[in-house]
């Protein structure tokens, strides 16, 4: 199965201008942690977390009413293509340490996949729920 047909296409984007505060409305009002961050052409610069928020902005006591989401941003996003396939969108997770990719298509952004998403498609396929398990799960330690 290819990532394009278990990540979420409804995207919620935010702009690298826009202000930290604004960019936090919107992850409270999609019920979101993270959003992706484009150009006013589209394209993908990075991504914003509710983390990058707390920490690079408030923590560091920035004002999130003028500061932009490109002072904060994480930039550089580790991304999946869509037609990949959903071991790989799996192990590219665990290598980069991210809950979250931005899924693109001819280099446009197309979706995101979350764990949430591989939590349902491993449900359906045991070599995807085989490699969830190798990168989502902690492992066990010797005490």
């Amino acid at each position: 199965m290819q990532v394009k047909d278990f990540m979420s296409s409804h995207l919620i984007t935010v702009d690298r201008e826009e202000t930290v505060a604004a960019a936090a409305r919107l992850l409270s009002r999609h019920n979101v942690g993270a959003l992706p961050v484009t150009t006013q052409g589209g394209k993908l610069v990075g991504m914003l977390t509710d983390r990058d928020i707390t920490v690079r902005c408030v923590a560091a006591n920035f004002d999130p009413n003028i500061t932009r989401v490109r002072t904060v941003m994480s930039s550089g996003a580790v991304t999946v293509p869509a037609e990949e396939s959903g071991v790989h969108a799996a192990r590219t997770m665990g290598k980069h340490q991210v809950r979250r990719l931005p899924v693109t298509h001819d280099g446009r952004l197309v979706g995101m996949l979350s764990q949430a998403d591989f939590a349902a498609y491993a449900d359906q396929n045991g070599e995807a729920a085989q490699a969830f398990r190798e990168v989502f799960e902690p492992e066990l330690r010797d005490e």
